[in-house]
């Protein structure tokens, strides 16, 4: 006979799988790896280049040493691996048998291949949900500890910073400087530098953190009210940093963030036809607007029509590049400023120029036209895998109505903002933005959907 009774007949509830301890390490420290990348010349500033290189070098054997045995124990899907980039890496290497300079040509092969090492790795282990969350880590303390040592140098230290904190000497340049201390001096126009120590760098920075943390506040985080807080502190130091390159580098993400918002809501081929010719029109009609309004434009960005120097170093390295226009005059990314081939060659506020300010002219100075090609299709199919990733439905069976990801426009945008910046620099081939790449490519191929198949870990085991 049925009786009544308090006791509920379901399970009683249980305390939600938590991650392995192992993972949360794993995150933790890829979080770190981005960091170190990002603000390099922050370490570089503080440790100097002992101690830039001993980071290096530490960073690249834990990595090996955490990957190898999970790739024994999961396996790698070589053939999703980013061959163009690869081959890129490859070709680099072999320039040293013809290079100018043989051993500026090694040394930044090594850190070339360690990028290339911690973009592969980051794709391979992480989610894109972790990957995301990795980055606003890494930004957030670089933004952070870049608004803490303007305040300490504007208002303790009361005078600028040189790196490794040494004396001035004689005659220095005021370029030298680290951190110069004028956060506070907007009224009179001087711009600041950050962590990094360059206001460029800066400002390119705060664009790339404006994407992650906007993503990052699109899915909904806890404290989502502090992730509008970063994105006030990131709008400040973009502003202070004064950078025309950055500010590019913003408009162009921008567009296409909102290219891909008008895109994903067209719902038949023919629609999306439409669109295409739309924005080819708009693209054609702003490129003559800014053909015909160039001087203007300059002028609205406070920079000459020498675009602060660059013209000269295109035309310098130019000179040099054509003299082996196939296969180069050899790898050097950066150029070592103590090599006697880069020593000198091109001097800017009493500085060797490390760089051509220009990513293709760069890579065809030292790679010829064979690497343009590869760096080509290198950026060409990251291009158009992120654009579809953002684009496309996420669909893997019947249903055709699952909603967007916010995580899917990360790869359109960040490429957006490596090709602007790769105009009138060359960080996009080396350093964290070869690393970036490298990173998107691989996990593009990995994971084509967000949060499905390769890219949905088990708790405790990292997206393989």
């Amino acid at each position: 006979m049925a009786q009544i009774t308090r006791y509920t007949v379901q399970s009683p509830p249980e305390a939600p799988e938590r991650e392995a301890t192992a993972h949360q390490f794993l995150r933790a420290y890829a979080a770190f790896v981005m960091f170190s990348g990002l603000a390099h010349t922050a370490v570089w500033n503080l440790l100097g280049q002992a101690g830039a290189a001993v980071v290096l070098a530490a960073t690249s054997v834990a990595t090996i040493a955490i990957w190898v045995p999970r790739i024994r124990r999961d396996g790698l899907r070589w053939r999703r691996l980013p061959w163009a980039a690869l081959g890129y890496v490859a070709w680099a290497l072999v320039s040293v048998l013809w290079s100018n300079w043989p051993g500026a040509t090694l040394l930044t092969w090594t850190l070339l291949a360690a990028g290339t090492l911690q973009g592969l790795f980051f794709a391979h282990v992480l989610t894109w949900h972790e990957l995301l969350r990795a980055l606003d880590v890494a930004l957030k303390w670089i933004m952070g500890l870049s608004i803490a040592i303007e305040l300490w140098v504007a208002l303790i230290r009361r005078e600028p910073l040189l790196p490794n904190f040494v004396s001035p000497p004689d005659g220095f340049d005021p370029h030298w400087y680290w951190v110069r201390g004028h956060l506070f001096d907007a009224l009179i126009g001087d711009r600041i530098q950050g962590v990094v120590g360059n206001s460029n760098y800066l400002g390119i920075l705060c664009v790339l953190a404006f994407a992650v943390f906007a993503i990052r506040l699109a899915t909904h985080p806890p404290y989502a009210a502090m992730q509008t807080v970063w994105l006030a502190l990131t709008a400040v130091l973009f502003v202070r940093s004064g950078s025309a390159t950055a500010l590019g580098a913003f408009a162009g993400a921008f567009m296409v963030l909102l290219a891909i918002l008008v895109m994903r809501r067209a719902r038949t081929a023919g629609e999306r036809s439409r669109r295409y010719l739309l924005f080819t029109a708009i693209g054609a009609i702003g490129a003559v607007l800014v053909i015909q309004l160039w001087d203007r434009v300059l002028g609205m960005l406070g920079r000459d029509d020498s675009l602060t120097g660059r013209d000269e170093i295109w035309t310098t390295v130019w000179e040099r590049a054509i003299t082996h226009p196939v296969h180069g005059n050899g790898f050097s990314s950066p150029w070592v400023p103590w090599d006697p081939a880069f020593d000198g060659w091109i001097v800017d506020h009493g500085l060797s120029v490390f760089h051509a300010h220009n990513m293709w002219l760069d890579v065809f100075l030292q790679l010829g036209a064979i690497g343009v090609i590869l760096m080509f299709v290198t950026y060409a199919a990251m291009t158009w895998r992120a654009w579809f990733f953002a684009v496309d439905r996420p669909r893997w069976d019947l249903d055709a109505n699952r909603p967007y990801s916010p995580v899917s426009v990360l790869a359109p945008l960040v490429v957006a903002i490596l090709l602007v910046q790769g105009l009138t620099e060359s960080g996009p081939i080396m350093l964290w933005g070869w690393t970036f790449a490298v990173l998107f490519s691989f996990k593009m191929k990995l994971a084509p959907f967000v949060g499905v198949g390769a890219d949905a870990a088990p708790m405790g085991k990292p997206a393989q």
